[in-house]
């Protein structure tokens, strides 16, 4: 029921659907749009919010392990503000291991289950084949709709900041 709800909330909304159709006719291989992106959305619908939180980036990550660079990132990026307006992320997620200092990783979900914050770590995309919304989350979406932040057990060992997380995830005192 609940990544139906995602789901029917993102169909509803009409500047992130543009987001996931000129993220889609990249074709990227693995891609979703994640983090904030799905998070923020699930949070304002369930604290009944009729102002949506701004999002500050659009997280665009996808797996090529074929072509790594920073530089095809940033290409991305160019191709996308010409397309729109939107606040893009890029990162291919071939090479993130090596910056968080984990085994690699094998593909875009095998990556997000390494992210601090689980609630963070759902995303959504439009099916290949369908163009149907499908969402990638490797610790499903029910934590989304528990009114927490949940730091993930392969990070415990990391210091996380309170200040830092509420920058990542936009979060309030009393919002979460």
């Amino acid at each position: 029921m609940r990544k139906r709800d995602l789901i029917h909330w993102l169909q509803n909304d009409s500047s992130r659907m543009h987001a996931l159709h000129t993220a889609g006719e990249l074709g990227l291989n693995d891609w979703c749009l994640a983090a904030g992106f799905v998070r923020n959305l699930a949070w304002d619908k369930m604290h009944e919010y009729t102002v949506p939180t701004v999002l500050n980036d659009i997280d665009l990550i996808y797996f090529n392990p074929s072509d790594t660079s920073i530089e095809k990132d940033a290409e991305l990026e160019c191709i996308l503000r010409e397309r729109s307006s939107h606040p893009w992320s890029v990162k291919n997620q071939a090479r993130m291991h090596m910056r968080n200092g984990d085994k690699a990783y094998t593909s875009t979900e095998d990556a997000m289950s390494y992210w601090v914050e689980v609630e963070t770590a759902v995303g959504a995309r439009l099916g290949p084949l369908t163009h149907e919304l499908e969402i990638v989350a490797p610790f499903g979406v029910g934590s989304l709709f528990e009114n927490t932040i949940t730091l993930n057990a392969k990070r415990k060992n990391q210091e996380i900041s309170i200040r830092g997380l509420q920058q990542k995830t936009g979060v309030k005192s009393g919002r979460a």
